[in-house]
């Protein structure tokens, strides 16, 4: 037995506890860890060669994601949702469960590249983009909900909607919060594919201007509102919104969903002052944001060399220390601790019915990426440190009513055709 296989199984009998996890090693070897316990997976996987054992215990998630993802880690029973939740649902966040650090060096260089892409810059933002989002329209189309689009956390009020319901519900559920009014002028920073911008226009019957830097989500959202009806009240640009800002528009109200994980650190401040500088005086803003609960981190070197590049998970506490230097007030604080696991276990189901349309759009390699990507979102979601936080802000304490009580009936509203 090689030091990397003997080490390896010392690692999974101290991650895995409930559940079982059967390991044929590359020698032909096999070992199980674990006991079978009632609502925990069983796993079988094989190594097909040698140094996968090596790869792993140097960046557990980049070693298993890039091993899996290259066909030399075949799981033999279950699937690879099933893979990453027994290793995750055994080591809870809450729980205080951590799985191994990478190698010293491993996490020298990790900190080092993900500090050198998180300064984007906005030519280096403009491409970080297009590596995620300009990877074709289709495969988006076979992913997410079919009428509005949304690729963030949707909202489940009940257990049992539909993406498409709990998708709607979310834009309510964020609508309602902007304190909407007939005429008003909404900029949408991040807008995706429109379905924000063309819900606000067509519910609320409001002025959008949704601006990406995706060239794919740019042609398809145009297509989008046209097709909506609401073209001549919704307009997308391909603008940096620090571009935006220097041009001296301003609008009544401002949201954001899903695109300050893609910010970076440095940039948080320059984030905070340009919306502060595009928002009326008596305007607000509504900010929906993948967050880290506890204390800052950074983003595992998988997700960041393969599907988010200068992408980076906000805590709150630095979300809002940021946003309190450019003296915007945080009026109301939203923590959605569940609703984008079930968001996620949507997709990854959509994506397996849809493999071999996927394999063939991409290959085999690609698919493997997309779900193993999927299966890490999804469970850091449900047994890890990631949840969603939507801010509100205004710039004048006057600027919103002193209850929420309007959000619960403008949200009903909104929810009415």
């Amino acid at each position: 037995m090689s030091t990397s296989q003997r080490l390896f199984d010392k690692l999974a009998a101290r991650l895995v506890a409930k559940g079982t996890l059967r390991i044929t090693h590359a020698s032909g070897e096999t070992r199980t860890f674990g006991t079978p316990t009632l609502d925990f997976p069983d796993i079988a996987v094989r190594f097909t060669d040698a140094n996968v054992a090596r790869d792993i215990l140097l960046d557990p998630r980049l070693g298993l994601g890039e091993a899996y993802m290259d066909g030399r880690i075949v799981i033999e029973q279950g699937d690879v949702m099933q893979l990453v939740s027994l290793v995750r649902s055994n080591n809870g966040w809450e729980r205080n469960g951590k799985l191994a650090p990478p190698s010293f060096m491993r996490s020298i260089k990790g900190k080092f590249t993900s500090a050198m892409r998180a300064v984007n810059k906005p030519g280096s933002s403009k491409k970080n983009v297009a590596h995620h989002y300009d990877i074709g329209n289709e495969l988006y189309k076979l992913m997410l909900d079919a009428e509005h689009m949304q690729y963030s956390c949707a909202y489940f009020p009940n257990d049992d909607l539909t993406l498409a319901e709990a998708q709607e519900a979310k834009l309510a559920h964020i609508a309602a919060k902007l304190n909407l009014k007939p005429g008003l002028k909404v900029l949408d920073i991040g807008c995706g594919w429109g379905g924000m911008a063309i819900f606000l226009a067509a519910r609320a019957d409001v002025e959008v201007m949704g601006i990406t830097l995706s060239e794919e989500q740019l042609a398809l959202a145009r297509e989008r509102a046209e097709a909506a009806g609401v073209s001549d009240r919704v307009k997308f640009e391909l603008i940096d919104y620090r571009d935006l800002a220097a041009s001296g528009a301003t609008f009544d109200r401002i949201v954001s969903v899903g695109m300050f994980e893609h910010v970076g650190v440095p940039q948080f401040e320059t984030f905070f002052r340009a919306c502060a500088n595009l928002m009326a005086e008596d305007g607000c803003m509504l900010l929906h944001t993948i967050g880290r609960m506890g204390q800052p981190g950074r983003t595992d070197a998988f997700t960041d060399k393969w599907i988010f590049p200068g992408g980076y998970i906000p805590a709150l506490s630095e979300t809002v220390a940021a946003s309190e230097k450019v003296r915007l007030i945080a009026t109301d604080v939203e923590t959605l601790r569940v609703h984008y696991a079930k968001t996620i276990h949507h997709w990854y189901r959509a994506c397996m019915q849809n493999k071999a349309r996927i394999e063939e759009m991409f290959d085999e390699k690609f698919f493997r990426l997309w779900t193993f990507y999927l299966a890490g979102a999804a469970t850091s979601f449900e047994h890890g440190a990631m949840c969603n936080y939507q801010i509100q802000y205004v710039r004048e304490r006057n600027a919103l009513p002193l209850t929420r009580g309007y959000m619960e009936e403008a949200e009903k509203r909104l929810l009415t055709r």
